[in-house]
């Protein structure tokens, strides 16, 4: 159990550093460099490149080993118009089921949101950002949705705060919006809203990947 731990642990850093343009294509991964980045021994190493050549991050080629596939925006922008689908569903079911306690809980969760974003702890943000999406499609009570929205959410870089310029702004103003169309139960405008948030996000994405891949 330990050992696949460690293999997801390494896959979700590489994936992540593909994403946000910090490996270009054709960039050849080592597993003993990345075991030592990540201070893991090579098992788990090995078996994240091969979990991502599956998944079409990494090619195994002749005599080079493992290198980045090639990665365009247009890629990251066509990941988050999936997600964008199924978060939108999650919350139009959410909207409709949710309590009002539960919609005050959203509240508090907003609230201190806004705080942490006006006050730049960006840590803090990224913490009650994924707080406040757990608890919204938890509400909608359907946990194969949330399964299918989790195959996209693991492509989604961890450093956004601290690196992707004007994403706290993004995120105060459709959180706001979403939040507006869950006190009023407008699940058609809930959907809108968070479909508008996710693919506002895989644009910045985007747009910060093709400026790191013209830098490099």
């Amino acid at each position: 159990m330990r050992r696949r731990q460690l293999s997801d642990e390494v896959a979700a850093y590489l994936r992540q550093s593909i994403m946000a343009g910090q490996f270009a294509p054709g960039d050849s991964v080592k597993a003993e460099a990345v075991g030592d980045a990540l201070d893991v021994s090579a098992t788990p190493v090995r078996e994240a490149l091969h979990a991502l050549r599956v998944e079409g991050f990494l090619e195994l080629v002749p005599r080079r080993g493992f290198t980045v596939a090639p990665l365009v925006a247009d890629d990251i922008r066509d990941i988050f118009e999936a997600h964008a689908l199924i978060a939108g569903e999650l919350v139009a079911r959410a909207t409709v089921r949710a309590n009002e306690e539960q919609v005050r809980g959203l509240e508090n969760i907003h609230s201190q949101l806004l705080v942490a974003a006006a006050g730049g702890q960006n840590e803090m943000l990224e913490n009650l950002n994924h707080e406040f999406h757990r608890d919204l499609y938890l509400l909608a009570g359907s946990e194969r949705l949330r399964w299918a929205l989790g195959n996209f959410v693991k492509y989604v870089p961890s450093a956004f705060y601290s690196e992707i310029d004007g994403w706290p702004e993004i995120t105060v103003a459709d959180h706001t919006r979403i939040m507006e169309a869950l006190r009023r139960r407008d699940a058609e405008a809930g959907r809108a809203a968070m479909a508008e948030h996710i693919r506002n996000s895989g644009e910045t994405l985007a747009e910060y990947f093709e400026r790191r891949q013209v830098r490099a």
